[in-house]
Formats: C-alpha cells, sequence, structure tokens
C-alpha cells in the first residue's frame, strides 16, 4: 500500500499570491499588460493571458498609456521612468520582500556605500535590484566571494552593505558574508532570504530523507523549483521533476511505498490538484489532504479580509520598521512597528519570531497594492488591562519603564498601559529631579484602576519600602564587626558619608575616608557612589553603624615600608621648611625629616631655606626609620660624602 505526503509549504508562496491577485484585479478592469513574465510559471501566466494581462517582452511592446504590472521580481528604476514617459498606469506587484532589497540598496547609494547582492546574477529579480542603483557588485558563490577580495578592487575600509537574493541558498550566503566580514571593517549585512523559501528548502530535504520518491512540481524556468528538485536529488535517488499533471508518469513509482510531494513557490494550487487527482486514479491510500482540501487553498489564495477582522497569519520576516505576516491569502499582511507594542522595553524579536503563528486585527485593507495593515497590540491592550487589574486586586508587583515626567509625577509604561505614579510615591528625596529616573525601569504596587477613564495610578516608593524593610532585618541579623559591604553612598555631611549597607544607614567618618588629609567627605566619595566598607562597630538598640572605608593595604606607612629601607637612594620632594630642617615627601601620606645638619658638606647653613625651597625635588638617602613612632630621617650630606668617609650622624632630637 503506498502512502503519499504532501509538503505544507507546497504552492504559492505570499508575494506570488500577492502578485496573482494584483494581476487578476487589473485584468478585470480592462487589458493590461505585464512587463515580463509576472511569475515563473507559463501554464499560470497563460491562464492569466486569458484573462486579459498579456506579457510584454519590454517596454517597446506596450502601448504609450496602458495599464502595466510590475512583476513579482521587480523591475529597475529605469523601467519605471521610461512608463511614466510613455503616460502608462504603473501597478507594482513586486515582493514586498524584494521591494525591501530595493529600499536598502537605494539608502546604501545615498550614504555613499557599496551595495553588494549575494545571488545570481543573470535572475530577474537581482537585475532588478542592480537596477536601483549607479554601481553594485554580485557575487555567487563563496569561490566567488574569495576572488573578488583577492583582486583587492575595493580598499577595506569601503563602506559596503551586503543584501541576498531572496531565493538565494543560505548557507551559501552565510560563507560569502563571513568572507566579506574578514576583508571590510565598514561593512552592514542584511539578511532578505525570505523565510518561506528557506522553510520550503528545509521541508524538501527532510521529506526527501524520509521517502522513497519525491516529485517536485513546478515551471523548469524557475530558479527555486529547480533549487527544489536539487535538494531532493541530494536527500532522495528516485526525484521527478514536473511541471504539471501531464508529465507525470506513475509507472516510474512501482515499488515505492511512500511517495513525497513539493512544489516550488510559483505552482499554483489548481496545477497541483491536477497532479493529486492523476495520483488518485491509481493510488487509493494516501496522507494528503482530501480534494475539498484543494478547493480550500484556491478558495483561499483569493480570499479578500475586511478591516476589524481577527486574523491569523505566519510570522515572515522581522524587519527595522515592521514585521511581514503570511495570511495564505492574496494580500501581504504588514505590522508596524507602532503597531507591534507600546512597551518601549521590548524589542520586535521579543514579541514576534520567525515562522510563529500570531493572532491579530485587520487595520486597513490595500487592495490595489495588495497589502494589508495588522495590529497586535489592539488584541494585546485588552489582555494588558486584566492583568493591570488583577495586580492591583492581588497587591501583586509589576515592572514598567519610566518614560515622560507628567504635572505633579511620572508616566511608567506596563505592558503598554500607561500608570501615573505621583511625585510623593516615587521613591525620590524632595531636591532630587524626577528625570533622574527617565527611562529606567521600576518595580511599583498598583493602587488605583479606573479603567472608564482609563486612568490607573501606581506607587515606587510602596515596593521600596517594603524592600528596604526586609534588608535593613536581614542586615541587623546577619552583621557583625569587621563584615565587608558593598554599599551606596546615600549623602554626605561636614564630618562623614551615609552609606546605605542593605536598608540600613551606617557612617563613615571623614578620618575614616582616606589615609591623607582631607577637608570635606566630597574630596573622596560622592551621592550614588557604589563603596566597598566594613563594620567597625554598631548598637544595635540604638540603630547607629559605624563604617570604615579606608583599605590596610592602602596605608601609606605600609606602601612606604614595602618599597623602601634603609640605606635606600631615592627623590623625594621638599613640602615644608622648619628652623631645623625641611620634611619631604616621600611617598603621598609619608614625609621624612631632612636635618638642617644633612643638607649639605659644604658649609655650615644656619636655615634650611638657605639650600632649599618648598616644591623643590632633591635626591636623599634614608638613614633611619622609627617603625613604632612611623619617622623617618633622610640625608642629602650622606650623598655628597664618600662611601669610605661616612660616618653616622647623630641627629639632635627635634620636637615636631
Amino acid at each position: 500500500m503506498r502512502k503519499v505526503i504532501l509538503a505544507e509549504s507546497a504552492g504559492f508562496c505570499y508575494g506570488v499570491k500577492r502578485a496573482i491577485g494584483i494581476a487578476e484585479q487589473a485584468a478585470a478592469e480592462g487589458e493590461c499588460y505585464t512587463l515580463g513574465a509576472i511569475i515563473h510559471n507559463k501554464a499560470e501566466t497563460d491562464r492569466l493571458e486569458g484573462l486579459g494581462a498579456h506579457i510584454a517582452k519590454g517596454i517597446d511592446d506596450i502601448p504609450d498609456g496602458s495599464t502595466v504590472i510590475m512583476r513579482s521580481h521587480g523591475s529597475p528604476r529605469s523601467d519605471y521612468e521610461r512608463l511614466e514617459q510613455k503616460g502608462c498606469t504603473i501597478v507594482d506587484a513586486t515582493c514586498p520582500n524584494v521591494a525591501r532589497i530595493h529600499r536598502l540598496v537605494r539608502q546604501a547609494e545615498e550614504e555613499g556605500r557599496l551595495p553588494i547582492i549575494i545571488g545570481d546574477g543573470n535572475h530577474p529579480e537581482v537585475l532588478a535590484i542592480q537596477g536601483q542603483c549607479a554601481r553594485s557588485v554580485v557575487i555567487s558563490s563563496e569561490a566567488d566571494a574569495k576572488d573578488w577580495v583577492e583582486s583587492g578592487e575595493i580598499p577595506a575600509e569601503m563602506p559596503i552593505t551586503v543584501v541576498h537574493q531572496t531565493t538565494a541558498i543560505r548557507e551559501n550566503a552565510k560563507k560569502c558574508d563571513e568572507i566579506l566580514k574578514k576583508e571590510y571593517t565598514n561593512l552592514k549585512i542584511f539578511d532578505t532570504i525570505c523565510e518561506a523559501t528557506s522553510k520550503r528548502q528545509q521541508e524538501a530535504a527532510k521529506m526527501a530523507a524520509q521517502c522513497d520518491a519525491m516529485i517536485v512540481i513546478g515551471d523548469r524556468s524557475s530558479a527555486n523549483t529547480k533549487r527544489l528538485a536539487e535538494i531532493c536529488a541530494e536527500h532522495c535517488e528516485k526525484v521527478i521533476f514536473a511541471q504539471s499533471a501531464l508529465e507525470l508518469d506513475l509507472s516510474e513509482l512501482d515499488g515505492v511505498t511512500l511517495l513525497g510531494v513539493t512544489a516550488g513557490a510559483s505552482a499554483p494550487a489548481w496545477i497541483i490538484k491536477e497532479a493529486y487527482n492523476k495520483m488518485t486514479e491509481e493510488i487509493k491510500t494516501m496522507e494528503i489532504p482530501e480534494e475539498e482540501s484543494f478547493d480550500a487553498l484556491l478558495e483561499a489564495s483569493i480570499k479578500t479580509l475586511n478591516t476589524g477582522e481577527k486574523v491569523t497569519g505566519i510570522v515572515q520576516h522581522i524587519g527595522t520598521t515592521e514585521v511581514t505576516v503570511d495570511l495564505g491569502t492574496k494580500h501581504s499582511g504588514y505590522i508596524p512597528m507602532h503597531e507591534l507594542t507600546d512597551d518601549p522595553d521590548l524589542k520586535p524579536e521579543d514579541i514576534v519570531q520567525v515562522g510563529a503563528e500570531i493572532e491579530t486585527y485587520v487595520m486597513r485593507v490595500n487592495d490595489v497594492e495588495g497589502t494589508v495593515m495588522l495590529s497586535k497590540k489592539r488584541l494585546d491592550t485588552v489582555k494588558n488591562w486584566e492583568f493591570i487589574e488583577q495586580a492591583k486586586e492581588e497587591k501583586t508587583v509589576v515592572e514598567g519603564t519610566v518614560t515622560e515626567e507628567n504635572k505633579g509625577g511620572v508616566i511608567v509604561n506596563v505592558k503598554g498601559i500607561r500608570v501615573f505614579v505621583p511625585a510623593s510615591q516615587t521613591g525620590l528625596a524632595k531636591d532630587v529631579p524626577m528625570d533622574t529616573i527617565m527611562k529606567t525601569r521600576q518595580q511599583l504596587r498598583i493602587t488605583e484602576v479606573n479603567h472608564s477613564r482609563r486612568r490607573v495610578v501606581g506607587s515606587i516608593r510602596a515596593v521600596q519600602y517594603e524592600a528596604r524593610k526586609a534588608a535593613a532585618e536581614a542586615t541587623w541579623n546577619e552583621i557583625e564587626e569587621g563584615k565587608k559591604y558593598v554599599g551606596t553612598v546615600k549623602s554626605l555631611t561636614s564630618y562623614g558619608a551615609f552609606v546605605d549597607i542593605g536598608g540600613v544607614d551606617g557612617m563613615v567618618h571623614v578620618s575614616e575616608l582616606s589615609w591623607k588629609r582631607i577637608k570635606n567627605p566630597a574630596e573622596v566619595v560622592k551621592v550614588g557612589d557604589q563603596i566597598e566598607v566594613y563594620v567597625i562597630s554598631f548598637d544595635k538598640e540604638a540603630k547607629k553603624i559605624s563604617l570604615g572605608y579606608k583599605q590596610a593595604a592602602d596605608n601609606p606607612w605600609t606602601v612606604f615600608t614595602s618599597q623602601y629601607d634603609v640605606g635606600s637612594v631615592l627623590t623625594v620632594k621638599v613640602v615644608k621648611l622648619m628652623a631645623f630642617g625641611a620634611f619631604a615627601e616621600i611617598v603621598p601620606g609619608v614625609d621624612g625629616l631632612i636635618h638642617v645638619s644633612q643638607i649639605t658638606n659644604e658649609r655650615r647653613i644656619g636655615k634650611p631655606e638657605e639650600v632649599l625651597t618648598e616644591g623643590q625635588e632633591v635626591e636623599v638617602k634614608i638613614t633611619n626609620i622609627d617603625f613604632e613612632k612611623q619617622k623617618v630621617s633622610l640625608s642629602m650630606r650622606a650623598l655628597m660624602e664618600a662611601p669610605a668617609e661616612e660616618e653616622a650622624v647623630e641627629e639632635a632630637p627635634v620636637e615636631e
């Protein structure tokens, strides 16, 4: 008993369906012309010819003033200009995915970038893309990319924009992209391969690997159909490429128990149906849809949508300005970014994924262009109001982004719903401007909901209070002397800094902020700084905590003793002159004394200023270190005497 599996994606893609629908509508209004075959399927273009849509091989074959349909593969800009000069009415049936590439290429040219097209240079789609700009490069394969890069024709710093033919083989396109990435530093790559084509090819490969034989239905002039046949041949020994039911010879399927059937993007449903009917004459048990389903497919291909209707489609592409949706009709659906969501924190990729099903509202139908504007946020709004009302009733915490400052408060966007937070509930001090929390994520509680007035009120402060209370309790339970915390500087006074170490504020006295003498805490820290502190002491009853900030490893005396010893020679800076000598800075925070008797051996001096000035740098030798009193004796004279004549200098006691 033979079984048949029909590919889910077999037949028209939405771009082709759209083009056919446009041609049918134009022909119904009177005779018209298509500039070249509107799609690569002779049987279908012959059918359209019978309806009054004639194929013109060139613009010269089109009478002045005629209605002209631009085919789904697109046309160069020059064709549009010539047709306008002939007074023709242009009806554009260019596939929206191809039209997007046209826009990218034109934008690249305007920005002074070189467009590179990954695809077949002889394909009508690629020729039309090239026709959007004055200069471009077409790369067809990995070897072609390597040759072009090695030619050195374009400097490495040249701005380049890369686009892909919609029916390009993704694996080949990726290899070409990688080669260009390695060579060019100013590169923009846009993945413009149609997901419908990619999905169709993946599905064909999977089916071919499972089946004993594959039938590929479509016109031999269609590049994407030929590629399907090649993919099937890579995974299945028996592949039959048929343009119609007339070419099907089922005797070739003798011995086949599992048969797979797929069709190119330009194969109409009626041709697939004819093939199905021929197979059912000899094959009685099938895993393909009943005949009625093919009738439904035909009906779906010409279905008209209505404004306000709720529809379900498949996400085909996520762009920078819109999301393209396949609705299974002749129309091309798209969701503008402003109709996707009102949540500023969400990216399109966070909401929808290519290949996923999506439910939307029909906002506007444009039968002339064959497009339908859709909205997802209209459906989401109802669900989000329910979420807000539930959050108020259950007193749960919600999260949103502060989007604007309003009179007396701020507006927080929570799932697209505007929530007003009064200034007193923002959690900010009175002297802190509200714009400091603009564009930040905040947690809040919903305190009031008035659906009829579309008014929602919330409180950030309530969440902060609860969080701070819980954190404070945990801190007091675990606190101990010497424990380290990473805290936030909350405020500064003349005598120190207050630091939040987790719901509790501790004070770092000015003497504990730095090893150096400072006059103001602002010399070391500022409000908002994250700093590591440690507990010096605490009083749970009085709720007071004394914190330290300066680290032992930063102690200047520790730094000094780790670098120098008695006998070390170094350069120091004179910082203060006294009657008995001069103090010089060895390292920040440690000074040494050069006694007046150790300044020079050339003559006896009465005062240090006879030789030295403040700020002067001199070379000295360390002659003594008092570790207990942390004092250092220095000598310039010791470096002036010969080593053999050096004698220990006995200094008179000095009161510092």
